[in-house]
């Protein structure tokens, strides 16, 4: 965790809780996929699972990707550091190049 971050992080709390349930819900759905695999189901049927979770946990992504953008990253801007503007900028550039990457 960075510096400034301990701070933002705390008044994440209402949308942080809610990826957590969604992460949980989401790690239950990759139990059932495991199970599926155990049990021998049809292929194509895991393949739509997995896509399900996958898309699950891209949600969950943009759902935090959003509230960094408007919190995080809003203060990094309106700072007066421009090390630290750089330095979020540069986060989320690296975020979307790796998600770009398959």
């Amino acid at each position: 965790m960075h510096e400034h971050d301990h701070a933002e992080h705390t008044r994440h709390g209402a949308h942080h809780e809610d990826a957590l349930r969604r992460l949980k819900t989401t790690e239950g759905h990759l139990r059932g996929i495991q199970r599926m695999l155990e049990e021998d189901a049809y292929c194509i049927d895991v393949i739509r699972q997995i896509q399900a979770a996958q898309a699950a946990l891209n949600k969950i992504s943009v759902q935090i990707l959003e509230e960094h953008l408007n919190s995080c990253v809003v203060t990094a801007v309106r700072g007066e550091d421009p090390q630290e503007r750089e330095r979020v900028l540069q986060e989320i550039t690296a975020v979307f190049e790796a998600a770009t990457k398959v």
